[in-house]
This record gives C-alpha cells, structure tokens and sequence, in this order.
C-alpha cells in the first residue's frame, strides 16, 4: 500500500483562521508570532474538505503526519496530537493511529506522497512526491483527490 505524510498546518488545519482563537494580549505577549501561543494549536479548526478527504484517502493509502511545531512553543508538540485525536481518534480506527512524527526535517522521511502547503522544513528532500496544496494545481482538497484517486 502507498504511503500518504500530510502536514497539519495550512492542510488539514486552518492555521491562517486561527487568529480568531488568539485575544489581544496573548498577541501581545508574544510580539504578534500565533504560533508562540501556548495552546494555541488545539483550538485550530480544521480546513473545509480536509476531513472527508482523509478518510477517502485512508481507504486506498497508508497514512502518516508529517508536521513541524514551534521550537519555542512546546506546548505546540502536545496541542498537534490532541488535535489529531480530537478530529481522527486516538484507537486503531484512526488512519494516523500511531503514525505522528513532529520533525524540523521532513527531508529525513520516505514515502509515496507528501500533502504541503511550503518548502520549509526539507519538504523538497522528502522522498517521495510532494503535493503542493494551496499551489494553482491543487487549490484544494478536490483537486488532491481527483489526481490521488
């Protein structure tokens, strides 16, 4: 079975909407920077599509996240799991069910496919293809399932 790493932030989350979850003064403390909010990351809500779509996929493909958390926010580690279990589950019907890796270097990892929206982080040395969701060739979760399935 082929192996699908999706990145959480800006894929399956919708980190750019997340400013509504973050108040004045936690802005504030932390120079404007979201990502330093502590908890921050598990009041995110997920992007429109992105649910249905790993379900779909998980039925064709193995799944994995493949994501990166503030190095200075490490309550951002704990927030990205719990969203993962809040959305996916945590038992053995979870298509990420033992399959989270929070890496700096995602260029470290083999797999089929790689769903990112940047080139941070050694998206460019994954192994595999990367999906560039965002891009003009996958605006959304359709286009990604059109062309994966």
């Amino acid at each position: 079975m082929k192996s699908i790493f999706f990145d959480m932030d800006g894929v399956l989350v919708d980190y750019k909407g997340g400013r509504a979850y973050a108040n004045d003064y936690e802005l504030k403390m932390v120079s404007g920077d979201m990502a330093r909010i502590p908890g921050i990351f598990s009041r995110l809500d997920p992007l429109p599509g992105a649910l249905e779509a790993v379900a779909a996929l998980a039925e064709h493909y193995e799944c994995h996240i493949l994501s990166t958390a503030p190095w200075e926010n490490s309550s951002a580690w704990t927030d990205k799991v719990n969203w993962i279990f809040k959305y996916f589950g945590a038992d053995e019907s979870s298509p990420f069910y033992q399959r989270i890796n929070i890496t700096h270097d995602k260029g470290m990892f083999v797999g089929d496919y790689l769903i990112d929206d940047r080139t941070k982080h050694g998206v460019l040395r994954f192994s595999g293809e990367w999906i560039e969701f965002g891009s003009n060739t996958f605006p959304n979760w359709e286009s990604v399932l059109n062309y994966l399935l």
